[in-house]
């Protein structure tokens, strides 16, 4: 259930993330430079939100095995991409014409992308605080 939960609202974060800055580029940046280049400056902001995501996720999470974080991250994919598919098929020509445009370039940064998303649980990592103060010396007897 904790994987669920958990990669429910990590997907729930990274999607509305991605809805803002999805209209963003598309009423912003396409007109300026073009489809292909506004998607590839979208990527980056994406892999980084992707990143505080899952590193809030994992914090809230607790400490986890790497099985269970990768199942957040796969979870959360499947979530992503479902949600991908539901808007292409609902939004305008259909899915097969949506897929068939992508542009190859932007498209294939986009295939890395989301094996990043789905990895990047698995890949943020708890830091663990020392306690405050000087550090240990040897102290003399």
């Amino acid at each position: 259930m904790r994987i669920i939960r958990t990669g429910l609202v990590y997907f729930a974060i990274v999607f509305a993330i991605g809805f803002v800055l999805g209209l963003a580029r598309v009423l912003l940046v396409v007109p300026q430079l073009g489809v292909r280049q506004a998607e590839l400056v979208e990527l980056p902001l994406m892999i980084g939100a992707s990143w505080l995501a899952a590193r809030h996720c994992m914090h809230r999470l607790g400490p986890a095995r790497a099985s269970v974080r990768l199942g957040v991250g796969l979870f959360a994919l499947l979530l992503l991409i479902l949600a991908e598919l539901a808007l292409a098929a609902f939004s305008g020509p259909g899915l097969a014409q949506y897929i068939k445009e992508r542009d190859p370039v932007s498209g294939s940064a986009y295939l890395v992308s989301l094996v990043l998303f789905a990895l990047m649980p698995l890949m943020v990592t708890r830091r663990q605080s020392a306690a405050p103060g000087p550090p240990k010396t040897m102290q003399k007897p």
